[in-house]
């Protein structure tokens, strides 16, 4: 009985400390975010095609270099903590967010040096993601290696 009321009393606790949220004022603010990242690497992908002449698929790996090198520099300068506040999950999803967290690791364990501090910590979020991105990769292409051999593929 004791512990049905105490587990009462914390749900009544936890709901009055909690952040009040306006759900759709969030997803709006994530769709306008992830789409002006998707307006900003549209405009590197039409730059380097029409002006300087560029295949799209080398325009696109150029335009996937520099969103990664702005958000970067922009978890640097600790503004993009301020994008991610605003735009949420708009702003952590893209191939940006991806990249702010590698680089916040490293800002974030630099005092501890360079092998025991950015070495070791700067794939702490970052790592799982790569791992399991090559490890399914191989378990495709194991897949498509026997569908081919079989004569599926």
């Amino acid at each position: 009985m004791a512990s049905e009321q105490k587990k009462e009393e914390y749900q009544e606790y936890v709901k009055q400390n909690s952040p009040k949220t306006n759900l759709p004022l969030q997803m709006g603010k994530a769709f306008i975010m992830g789409g002006i990242i998707c307006c900003i690497g549209q405009f590197i992908v039409n730059t380097a095609t029409d002006r300087f002449g560029l295949e799209e698929d080398i325009a696109a790996s150029w335009c996937s270099m520099i969103l990664i090198l702005l958000s970067a520099l922009l978890t640097g300068f600790n503004l993009y903590g301020k994008l991610v506040k605003w735009g949420g999950a708009g702003a952590l999803v893209p191939i940006t967010g991806f990249a702010n967290s590698v680089v916040a690791s490293a800002i974030e364990y630099k005092t501890e040096g360079q092998v025991y501090g950015i070495g070791c910590k700067i794939f702490t979020i970052a790592g799982p993601v790569i791992l399991y991105g090559i490890f399914t990769s191989w378990c495709l292409g194991v897949v498509y290696w026997i569908g081919k051999l079989m004569g599926i593929v």
